[in-house]
C-alpha cells in the first residue's frame, strides 16, 4: 500500500473579525487589536440611565473631548487582559522575591529607627491616594468611550490597587498595624496632608472622564510618584540605611514609567485630533498640575526638608517637558 501525503493550503474566507477589519482592513490582526477594536457597545440600548437621562448608557458625550475615531487612542504597550495579567504576574514574582530577601536577612530590623519612622510617616498616607487612583480610573472606564481608552483605564485602576496593597504590606513590615493606623490618622488630620487630601477628594466627583484622566493620571501621578519614589525613597531613604524600603517599593517607579507611555500617547493623539481638544487638554493640564504641585508642597517639605520645594519644581519641569512632547501648547 502506498500513502501519498500532500500539503494543501486552505485559504481563509476572511482574515479577522468584521469589526476589526473595519479599522485595519481584512488582514491578520494582533490579539490586542482583536480584543480592542470595535468592542464598544454603540447601539440597541434599551433605556437611558435614570441617574443621567440626558445620556445613553454608553455615550461619547460624557466628555467635552471629541474624536474622529476613539479607537485612535491605542495603548503603545498593546495591553489586553491576558498579556497585562502575565506582565503583572512576573512583576509580582519579582516583588515576592524581594520580600523573601528582605525578611530572610532581617533588613527592616537593621534600619535606623529614624529612617524607618520617617519612611512610614511619608509613605503610609499614600495608601489612600493610591486607592483614590483606583476609584478615579474605574470612573474613567465607566464613563469613557471606546475600548482603546477605557480598557487600559481599568487595568490602570487595578494597578493603583496593587500600589495601595504593596504600601499596606510595607507598613506591616515596618511597624505592624500601628503604622497603618498612624498613616490613616495623618491622612485625616495632619495639616501637611490636607491640601493633597482636598485635591484627591475633589477629583473623586469629576464627571468628565477625560478631564479626570488628566487630573489623576497626568497631573497628580506625574508629580507624586517621581517626587516620592525617586527623590525620597531611592535618593534619600535607601542611601540612609533604608535599602529594604527601596526594594519593597521597586514596583511603583517601574510601573509609573511604563504607564506614562500610555498616558502620554493618549494625550498626544487626542490633542492632535482637533484644536478644541488641544485647548481643553492644555487648560486642564495647567489647572490640575498647578493644584497638584501646591497640594504636594507640604508633603515635599515633610519628606525632603529644605530641598523639597526645589525638587518638586524639578519634577514639575520634567512633567512640563513630557506634556510639550505630547503636543500640549504650554
Amino acid at each position: 500500500m502506498n500513502i501519498d501525503l500532500q500539503a494543501r493550503e486552505i485559504k481563509p474566507l476572511r482574515q479577522t473579525f468584521q469589526r476589526v477589519a473595519a479599522y485595519i482592513g481584512d488582514k491578520p490582526a494582533s490579539r490586542y487589536e482583536e480584543a480592542t477594536l470595535g468592542v464598544q457597545p454603540s447601539a440597541n440600548f434599551h433605556y437611558r440611565p435614570t441617574w443621567e437621562p440626558e445620556h445613553e448608557l454608553f455615550d461619547a458625550g460624557r466628555t467635552a473631548i471629541t474624536m474622529a475615531d476613539w479607537y485612535a487612542l491605542r495603548d503603545p504597550r498593546q495591553y489586553y487582559y491576558a498579556n497585562w495579567t502575565m506582565a503583572r504576574a512576573k512583576q509580582q514574582d519579582a516583588m515576592e522575591a524581594s520580600y523573601d530577601f528582605v525578611q530572610s536577612r532581617g533588613l527592616v530590623a537593621r534600619m535606623p529607627d529614624d529612617v524607618r519612622t520617617r519612611a512610614s510617616e511619608v509613605l503610609m498616607p499614600l495608601r489612600h491616594v493610591a486607592w483614590a487612583g483606583n476609584m478615579n480610573n474605574c470612573s474613567v472606564c465607566a464613563r469613557g468611550w471606546g475600548t482603546a481608552f477605557t480598557a487600559p483605564a481599568m487595568f490602570h485602576a487595578m494597578d493603583h490597587l496593587g500600589v495601595a496593597q504593596y504600601l499596606t504590606r510595607l507598613g506591616l513590615a515596618l511597624g505592624e498595624p500601628e503604622a497603618l493606623q498612624a498613616g490613616k490618622n495623618d491622612w485625616l488630620g495632619d495639616s501637611r496632608w490636607q491640601v493633597l487630601r482636598r485635591y484627591v477628594e475633589d477629583t473623586l466627583v469629576l464627571k468628565d472622564p477625560f478631564e479626570l484622566f488628566v487630573a489623576q493620571n497626568l497631573a497628580l501621578n506625574g508629580l507624586l510618584y517621581p517626587l516620592i519614589f525617586t527623590h525620597f525613597v531611592d535618593d534619600r531613604v535607601a542611601l540612609q540605611g533604608g535599602t529594604a524600603v527601596a526594594m519593597l517599593c521597586s514596583f511603583v517607579p517601574e510601573w509609573h514609567e511604563e504607564s506614562a507611555r500610555w498616558i502620554d500617547a493618549v494625550v498626544k493623539v487626542a490633542a492632535a485630533d482637533n484644536a478644541d481638544n488641544l485647548a481643553l487638554i492644555t487648560g486642564w493640564y495647567q489647572r490640575y498640575t498647578g493644584l497638584a504641585q501646591a497640594a504636594l508642597a507640604p508633603v515635599a517639605n515633610a519628606a525632603l526638608g529644605a530641598e523639597g520645594d526645589a525638587l518638586l519644581a524639578d519634577v514639575r519641569a520634567t512633567l512640563d517637558a513630557r506634556a510639550r512632547k505630547a503636543g500640549l501648547a504650554l
